[in-house]
């Protein structure tokens, strides 16, 4: 009998692995599944509705510090912005300013070697060829082609003479600068000085002007002090004598010597003169008598219709508050009425709730499960 040895190859060995790994991943499903601490106990759900409360507030505390970053980042973005606004500003201003200054104090043709690139140069210049005989043309009539610059130093030491003057020029007009900033220095402080030498003399001039004004002033009281005891007292002489001849007027009039015609007046009835009148008669006593009382009467009368309609008022004040206390009646009633039915109503779903419960728990909760049903469930972890 032949004996054969079968050798396995890598798809079979990597089939029996697979086969392996299942089987295991099986065994710890069941211990899982079949452990009766989890089955009986369960797990802890307040424990696990703790984590998930404490893990949506470390959500949120996280939301909220990321909105606080966001809101603060969009400040800081903001007043980035507005900084680099104001810096373009700023620059913007500066530049116009500078080219302002170029364009008045810089220009071109201000400049010590404008010459240099002086686009009219060629027309400033003096031509190569003025005259046939022009010594600076040679025998073939053209510029000289000796190769070299026979004017080289006479122009190096033009140049240099020239750099030199520039130079002085330079020293010279920063001294004058120099110079014109310590004058108008020592100008400025001149004139604060004068200002303030100019102010003390003024105030000077303005307390002697108010020393002067006060003695004027003083002087001026004085004399009208003077002037007006002096009237005082002819005022009060003036005064004696004028009491004086009041006085004997008074003995002498026919006030006091009651002269009863010195009353009538040139008016005539009623009119007299207040000055002579020395009392009314009987019949001016009867007549005023009688308006006094048709007076009292027009008052007595006004006073009754007066209170007429003040008991009218009363009357319909009484009448409204009647009304309102009806109307209150009624609404109170109506509340009644209401909270009644509400009252009937909850009652009324109390025995519908109640009877709904009853039926639940005695005709669809009847079905008791038997051992057969849980025999059904055990049996594989799938």
């Amino acid at each position: 009998m032949l004996n054969f040895q079968i050798i396995p190859t890598k798809q079979d060995l990597r089939e029996a692995a697979a086969i392996e790994r299942r089987r295991r991943n099986e065994e710890q499903r069941k211990c899982r599944i079949f452990n009766v601490r989890n089955r009986v106990i369960g797990v802890d759900v307040n424990a696990l509705d703790d984590q998930i409360k404490e893990k949506q507030r470390i959500a949120e505390d996280e939301r909220r510090r990321q909105l606080a970053f966001d809101q603060q980042r969009v400040r800081d973005d903001q007043l980035a912005i507005i900084s680099e606004r104001q810096i373009q500003e700023e620059k913007k201003k500066l530049n116009q300013e500078i080219n302002t200054f170029r364009q008045y104090y810089q220009r071109p043709e201000d400049r010590r070697e404008f010459d240099i690139y002086d686009p009219d140069s060629l027309k400033k210049e003096i031509p190569v060829r003025i005259q046939d005989d022009d010594p600076r043309c040679g025998v073939s009539s053209a510029q000289k082609f000796e190769g070299e610059d026979l004017a080289k130093p006479e122009r190096r030491r033009l140049q240099t003479e020239q750099q030199r003057q520039w130079l002085l020029q330079q020293m010279r007009e920063r001294r004058r600068a120099e110079e014109e900033r310590r004058r108008a220095e020592d100008a400025y402080q001149a004139a604060m000085v004068a200002r303030d030498m100019r102010a003390c003399q003024l105030d000077r001039i303005e307390q002697d002007c108010r020393r002067r004004l006060q003695q004027t002033t003083e002087e001026y009281n004085r004399a009208l002090a003077s002037e007006q005891e002096a009237l005082r007292r002819m005022e009060a002489q003036r005064d004696a004598e004028d009491a004086q001849a009041e006085q004997y007027n008074h003995l002498t009039s026919d006030m006091l010597t009651e002269n009863p015609d010195c009353a009538v007046s040139a008016l005539g009835a009623p009119h007299v003169v207040t000055t002579a009148y020395r009392g009314m008669s009987d019949e001016e006593r009867a007549a005023i008598r009688r308006e006094q009382l048709r007076q009292a009467e027009a008052k007595r009368v006004q006073e009754e219709a007066e209170r007429r309609r003040q008991a009218e008022w009363d009357e319909l004040a009484v009448n409204i508050s009647k009304a309102m206390e009806l109307k209150q009646r009624e609404l109170d009633r109506r509340q009644r009425d209401i909270n009644r039915r509400v009252m009937e109503d909850n009652v009324r779903l109390e025995e519908e709730q109640k009877a709904q419960r009853e039926y639940f728990e005695k005709v669809v909760d009847t079905n008791v499960p038997t051992p057969t049903f849980f025999e059904m469930f055990g049996t594989s972890s799938r």
